[in-house]
């Protein structure tokens, strides 16, 4: 048996990392291909991990001339196939978990600077004991890394009192296609000149550049809360309840989900039943204080529709509380391989499209759901989906979405899995603008090319 030749271009970038930094064996590479649902999956050219930013422009530089695309990819926790390579094994995934550097953190400016392969947990754990905090969180905290949540504008659990991603970045360092880098790290509050660069990266899924650093605006550690799970009759009694919470300024989530939902976690995790009878929806409620916030949230809730209610202060009964919600996607992946649509409906709509789906499916598919109620976000996902039905019922729930007003990917990114679709969500002057930015500083489409904004007549 002959040994295949070596891959030039995997020489090329052992010289700038490292040989134990560019992984060329199937082996080695299969972490790095499929994404965190299984239902995306492909096959890379080569892996290559840079240990800095300058290793980064040299890994893009090369690519570039020989021709290869370039896949940016973070913890791999992605949802919509945006991190992972085609299936033809001619892109490079560029891995960007060993930019996980933490820079001093700055209490007079409430900022830090951060690799973007430094996970969120890891952050987390950094920031809490000298009394600060990231304002963005969510479940997949302990893999889903600071620049893969930038580069999607992920939203999680908090989205209510701080705002996505994008609303607690102050800057960002970025290569782009060319090797240049884009360094936007002061973090000034006021700084009106011109475009504003961070805020256009962040959102744009690796297509506009390789994210390398980001300045992190931190809020105070609240150290009084307090949880609650609720049990309701329906949808909207979970919409009374929000309006009389969204009367406090404590208020940091809001997430809702379905007695199946709970079935299947049940199911799954072995946990015990949150109280003695089964209800329609539950709402996850959770508030944060300098001081003690339990008794304003008792008020808010005094006249609302709640059937039986579970309350935690402590740390731990709090995670007991909030696993319900959290062990959702562990407990449907356990089930099968989902198909999610994570879109936004109007609030008012909530009801009616969460109601209307079985309808809508028509049989064809098993739906769980569960989601943000605060900004009307409903992570759809879809069981036990014959492979010939797949697009008809994403296309029949993404144009119900549509035809409400609301978007198509609320906080997942549009990657791979929704780009045939955007147009539903984006007018067509719309997109012809973003085409026009991706083709002004990535005119080779080496950076991301199937994501997004795939080329016209792309895979």
């Amino acid at each position: 048996m002959t040994t295949p030749d070596p891959d030039p271009l995997a020489q090329q970038l052992a010289e700038v990392v490292g040989d134990a930094h560019v992984l060329v064996d199937p082996g080695l590479r299969a972490g790095y291909e499929t994404d965190f649902t299984g239902r995306w999956a492909g096959r890379a050219r080569l892996v290559v991990r840079p240990g800095g930013t300058g290793e980064v422009v040299e890994v893009v530089r090369r690519c570039a001339a020989a021709g290869a695309a370039v896949v940016p990819q973070g913890g791999n926790t992605g949802l919509v196939g945006g991190s992972v390579p085609g299936p033809d094994g001619t892109d490079v995934v560029l891995s960007l978990r060993r930019l996980d550097t933490i820079g001093p953190l700055d209490p007079r400016a409430r900022q830090i600077t951060v690799g973007a392969g430094v996970p969120l947990a890891a952050l987390q754990r950094h920031v809490r004991p000298q009394g600060w905090d990231f304002g963005v969180d969510l479940a997949a905290r302990d893999s889903a890394t600071i620049g893969g949540m930038i580069a999607t504008n992920a939203g999680g659990e908090r989205v209510v009192r701080y705002g996505t991603t994008r609303a607690n970045v102050a800057g960002l360092e970025a290569v782009l296609a060319d090797g240049g880098v884009v360094d936007r790290l002061a973090g000034l509050p006021k700084d009106n000149t011109g475009y504003d660069l961070t805020h256009l990266l962040a959102g744009s899924e690796g297509t506009l550049a390789v994210l390398t650093r980001a300045r992190l605006r931190l809020v105070p550690l609240l150290p009084e809360r307090v949880t609650a799970l609720l049990a309701l009759d329906s949808l909207d009694a979970a919409l009374c309840v929000l309006t009389a919470l969204r009367r406090l300024e404590s208020l940091e989530l809001a997430e809702f989900f379905t007695a199946d939902g709970l079935g299947l976690v049940l199911q799954h995790t072995g946990l015990p039943a949150p109280f003695r009878g089964a209800h329609p929806v539950y709402l996850l409620a959770e508030c944060a204080g300098r001081r003690d916030p339990g008794e304003e949230l008792a008020a808010a809730l005094e006249d609302a529709p709640v059937r039986e209610a579970a309350v935690a202060l402590h740390a731990s009964d709090r995670g007991r509380l909030a696993a319900y919600r959290e062990r959702h996607t562990e407990a449907v992946n356990a089930a099968g391989v989902p198909l999610k649509l994570d879109v936004t409906v109007p609030l008012d709509d909530l009801p009616g499209f969460v109601g209307g789906l079985p309808a809508l499916l028509d049989g064809r598919a098993r739906a769980y759901v569960f989601g943000h109620l605060a900004e009307g976000n409903v992570h759809v996902n879809l069981l036990d989906v014959a492979p010939e039905d797949e697009e008809a019922v994403t296309e029949a729930v993404l144009r119900r979405v549509a035809a409400a007003g609301g978007s198509i990917s609320a906080e997942h990114g549009v990657g791979r899995a929704k780009a045939r679709y955007l147009h539903l969500s984006r007018s067509a002057a719309e997109i012809r603008l973003m085409r026009s930015v991706k083709a002004a500083v990535d005119p080779g489409h080496v950076l991301n090319p199937r994501a997004l904004l795939p080329p016209p007549g792309g895979a």
